[in-house]
């Protein structure tokens, strides 16, 4: 708890057995009230483990993608009387040792969002491990999404990400895409609401046990990215509608 203010981590998980511990051994101690994994149908021992380490957890029956996975978080999340909600991918990728900092930006009213940027440099995002045709991608569609959503970002795309809870309940997220983009159409509707956004850098670590998608669908992932943009600027000069930017009609 900082400030008074409740903190709530989600696990957006799928076979994290092998660094969940990892993961929650790094969070600071007594930084978070609760702790909630979500399992999107492991082959592996995830849930056990997460079990086994008293986090409470819920499961899909069968696998239902990146994004099913966060909209069952965040519904999980609003069900808590949490006000800050921040979302921790358990494969040890992101550092948790940032998450008092950037909770102390939502708690002191400076923003609303908080990201993690994995990129403070080009050395040390490569010395990390991250691809090189990851990084010229993210370095691309960063600018492109800075440029189009009126940010300035360093990181659109990092998953490692702070909330406060009044963005999760405007926001109509659980129509948004089961996969990847998921992550992107939700930055995007939170640019279109107006939301207060900015990012920290944290340290990020690649590995063959942390998660990431292949060559074929960050291309995938990058087309719909350019779509979306598309649809934010048709829907900003009421040229079109979209559902995604739609306002979330349960509150």
């Amino acid at each position: 708890m900082i400030a008074n203010k409740k903190i709530l981590i989600l696990l957006p998980a799928y076979n994290a057995a092998r660094t969940l511990k990892k993961t929650i051994a790094a969070i600071p101690p007594g930084i978070a009230d609760e702790i909630i994994l979500t399992d999107d149908s492991s082959d592996d021992q995830t849930l056990a483990i997460a079990k086994s380490l008293g986090i409470k957890t819920f499961t899909h029956e069968k696998n239902l993608g990146y994004g099913a996975n966060q909209k069952t978080c965040y519904a999980e999340a609003l069900k808590t009387d949490a006000e800050i909600i921040v979302m921790l991918h358990p494969d040890y990728q992101y550092d948790p040792r940032v998450i008092p900092f950037a909770a102390g930006f939502i708690v002191n009213d400076i923003c609303d969002i908080v990201i993690g940027s994995r990129i403070r440099s080009r050395k040390e995002a490569l010395d990390s491990g991250m691809p090189v045709y990851k990084y010229i991608s993210n370095r691309f569609l960063t600018v492109l999404g800075n440029l189009i959503l009126g940010q300035n970002l360093g990181d659109f795309h990092s998953g490692f990400r702070v909330y406060k809870r009044r963005v999760l309940e405007t926001i109509n997220y659980a129509g948004n895409s089961d996969d990847f983009i998921f992550d992107f159409e939700f930055l995007a509707q939170a640019a279109f609401q107006g939301y207060r956004m900015g990012d920290i850098p944290i340290p990020a670590r690649y590995f063959p046990e942390a998660s990431s998608i292949n060559f074929r669908r960050s291309l995938k992932y990058g087309v719909q990215n350019i779509w979306v943009m598309v649809k934010f600027i048709l829907e900003k000069n009421r040229l079109s509608r979209f559902k995604l930017f739609s306002k979330n009609k349960t509150q």
